[in-house]
């Protein structure tokens, strides 16, 4: 079996339709949309704000805390269930370590920045969407950052190596392998590297070159995003 060209027609290095918005949601502090294909992730940051208990806080700097959800009909696989989970615990851990490089939490000592994901529709790379949504608030939130970070995932469907897989990839009968990347676009940092499935080392470091290039057309849409809101550009 050969996998000889994507369901929905993109190249094998073409990312799917991508739009972002900052400032959706008006009681945040900051806030975000962004999808990708059918996924789509909003993103509200609220805070600095105290931190409670007392005992949890840090007098040297603030810490970040995501909450990431996806709705129970939230669109393809199976029905997801209402309230946290394991996957979505552990998908929220892994965006809080992806985004704590850039930010400078210094000046908020004692205090807390919640960032919420919610996702009403899913065809893959949720997590990923989720970051990029995720960085987009809290640069609307004011947040003091390096960078934003962009993500994507990367990886193989039988014997291609492919950008942005969607639902019918990643479930796609043949061999598959899922890697979502992020990246700090200023430094080149990798700031999560996850892997479901099995690469070679050759086809890692290509998945990886081909997640790079595709990684800045990302950031320049999130730049877009901030900058059409205060500046009042139009698209």
């Amino acid at each position: 079996m050969t996998y000889s060209k994507r369901n929905d027609g993109r190249k094998f290095d073409e990312l799917r339709p991508i739009e972002a918005k900052a400032g959706v949601i008006k009681r945040a502090n900051g806030s975000a949309y962004f999808r990708i294909g059918k996924t789509t992730a909003y993103a509200a940051v609220y805070g600095p704000r105290d931190l409670y208990p007392k005992f949890k806080q840090n007098p040297k700097a603030g810490i970040i805390r995501v909450n990431y959800s996806m709705m129970p009909f939230s669109g393809s696989g199976e029905r997801v269930r209402p309230g946290g989970s394991r996957r979505s615990k552990e998908i929220s851990m892994v965006t809080e370590k992806a985004l704590l490089p850039v930010l400078n939490l210094e000046e908020f000592p004692n205090s807390v920045v919640d960032v919420f994901i919610e996702l009403p529709q899913t065809d893959a790379g949720t997590r990923c969407a989720g970051i990029c949504a995720a960085a987009i608030a809290l640069a609307d939130a004011g947040i003091p950052m390096k960078d934003l970070v962009a993500a994507v995932s990367v990886g193989k469907v039988d014997d291609k190596i492919v950008i942005d897989l969607d639902y019918s990839e990643e479930s796609y009968d043949a061999e598959v392998a899922d890697i979502p990347v992020a990246f700090v676009q200023r430094t080149g940092m990798l700031t999560l590297l996850q892997m479901d499935g099995p690469v070679t080392r050759e086809e890692l470091k290509k998945g990886l070159e081909m997640g790079r290039e595709a990684l800045k057309k990302i950031y320049a849409i999130q730049k877009k995003a901030l900058k059409e809101k205060y500046t009042g550009e139009e698209k």
